[in-house]
């Protein structure tokens, strides 16, 4: 019998990734040399709003994460994070003034200018 995964495994009503975001995770999985891994998706304390995105390449989800297929790459949340960024739409840009990933959120009450920081 095979043992449970550590982790569970959530769909695109958590978060979706759009395609141009998910060419630029598999193209800086690539370049770390890790094409499996996964782009993790946290929210974390602090910002001018209270709650800042914070998202890090990982090699893949740790216990208790959600592991989220989307756009051809793997996205993951963990539990507490996910409470924030359900709903969510992940998306880059290569604009030169507000470029970047851009995440839009439906939980977010109020944002701040920086485009960084939200409160739910």
């Amino acid at each position: 019998m095979n043992a449970p995964l550590p982790y569970k495994i959530g769909n695109e009503k958590l978060v979706k990734v759009t395609e141009a975001a998910a060419t630029k995770v598999r193209t800086l999985l690539e370049r770390q040399g890790r094409p499996g891994g996964a782009l993790r998706v946290a929210v974390l304390g602090g910002g001018c709003s209270g709650l800042q995105y914070k998202m890090d390449l990982v090699d893949g989800p740790v216990a208790r994460d959600i592991l989220v297929p989307s756009g051809g790459i793997n996205v993951v949340v963990d539990p507490k994070s996910a409470l924030f960024v359900s709903g969510s739409l992940l998306d880059f840009s290569d604009d030169l003034q507000k470029g970047g990933f851009k995440v839009t959120n439906p939980n977010a009450v109020a944002h701040c200018s920086c485009g960084e920081s939200f409160s739910a």
